[in-house]
């Protein structure tokens, strides 16, 4: 057995951004010689996944994928658009998708250690796929909704393909309704949050810091006022509230209503159907949402490349 450690392992795959498998080989064939597997790696451009995976990925695409009353979204980015449209990154991303379903985790690490379907770990094939595809990717978040019964009701929004798209979307259904009434109720509130882009199932679930800069900017504003300071605390309040009520997703304006709020059409369509009908979770991932992405001054990285 060639003379290595698991810390000469973990060594090589952070200077050369390879995957374990292909790091244990490489060492193994260079004798545990860390410059010669480097050499080696570079040599079969599985060693150029580290110097790419510093660039900011914010395309891609993001999975969804049901299976029964438990569901799961995925994003996975990458550098451009036309990566994205790549069969070989889409065929990554649904098996990754299927793979996350299995897992039942949230946590993106634990995914890339799972194993992946042809063999390897998600992780490995994710660094196999910077080498060869030639671009950063990234798997970014992942979310899993589940009911005891009902309906986990899924929505793309631009698809790029089945599960696939630019804005995916889980609405998560408890209920003993039947299929077609949670299906289409499901669908509705899908499209609803895709267009209306709340920021939390309803307003106690609103994140603390956002509401507290909502309460400065409001402060601030009717501090402009001049009005007495039990006027300017009332002004504060009604501010905070009609945030929370228009970024909470059970009390925002249903849009194919127009007058009735998500929660209401919810109570309407149970009472029609003579069932209780409880929206207790969804997902919304927007592809590439709160990346700050790189602005390339083509016109200097040309010139720069051509002094060398």
């Amino acid at each position: 057995m060639a003379d290595f450690s698991v810390a000469d392992v973990k060594k090589l795959r952070e200077r050369t951004g390879a995957g374990m498998m292909d790091a244990k080989k490489a060492l193994a064939e260079a004798n545990g010689d860390i410059e010669a597997a480097i050499d080696a790696l570079r040599a079969k451009g599985l060693a150029t996944a580290q110097k790419k995976s510093s660039r900011t990925a914010a395309e891609g695409l993001v999975g969804v994928l049901v299976e029964g009353t438990r569901g799961v979204a995925v994003e996975v980015n990458s550098e451009t658009d036309f990566v994205a449209k790549n069969d070989k990154f889409q065929d990554f991303v649904r098996k990754v998708t299927a793979v996350a379903l299995a897992l039942g985790s949230d946590d993106v690490e634990a995914l890339k250690a799972a194993a992946y379907p042809d063999g390897g770990t998600v992780g490995e094939k994710l660094t196999d796929n910077i080498a060869t595809i030639g671009e950063n990717q990234q798997i970014r978040r992942i979310k899993s909704v589940s009911v005891t019964q009902g309906a986990i009701v899924p929505y793309i929004h631009n698809a790029a393909g089945e599960g696939l798209g630019k804005i995916g979307v889980l609405v998560a259904l408890e209920s003993d309704a039947d299929a077609d009434t949670l299906s289409a109720l499901g669908k509705d509130i899908a499209q609803h949050a895709a267009a209306m882009f709340p920021q939390a199932l309803d307003a106690d679930s609103l994140d603390p810091a956002v509401i507290e800069r909502e309460r400065k900017i409001a402060a601030e504003k009717a501090a402009e006022s001049g009005k007495p300071a039990e006027v300017q605390a009332k002004m504060v309040e009604g501010a905070v509230k009609k945030f929370a009520k228009e970024n909470a997703l059970l009390s925002q304006v249903f849009v194919k209503d127009g007058k009735a709020t998500v929660e209401e059409h919810i109570a309407r369509i149970a009472k029609e159907a003579g069932k209780t009908i409880k929206l207790v979770d969804y997902v919304r991932f927007q592809l590439g949402e709160g990346i700050e992405k790189e602005q390339v001054d083509f016109a200097a990285e040309v010139a720069a490349a051509v002094k060398g």
